[in-house]
């Protein structure tokens, strides 16, 4: 006799939502790094003001936001497979 499938837990909203955000935050910040380095190749050496300053906080901390929040989605990803198992 063959065993049944086991069935996979569905994917939540909140799996899409935290993949999808840390998806876009790691484009945001790819974009960011790639305006300092055309600004500094054109020749813009004022950095100090204007949006420069947000293009520089985004560019540093959006992958490790984006690191987090797929830490995060693994680990309640994990969780929820876990508890499917144990209720087989």
């Amino acid at each position: 006799m063959s065993t049944p499938p086991s069935e996979e837990p569905s994917v939540r909203r909140i799996d899409r939502i935290l993949a999808f955000m840390s998806l876009g935050i790691v484009v945001l910040s790819i974009a960011c790094f790639l305006s300092v380095i055309i600004a500094t190749a054109v020749g813009n050496q004022d950095f100090s003001g204007g949006v420069w300053p947000v293009v520089y906080l985004v560019q540093m901390i959006g992958p490790v936001i984006a690191f987090l929040l797929l830490v995060a989605l693994l680990i309640m990803s994990f969780a929820r497979k876990g508890r499917s198992s144990s209720r087989d």
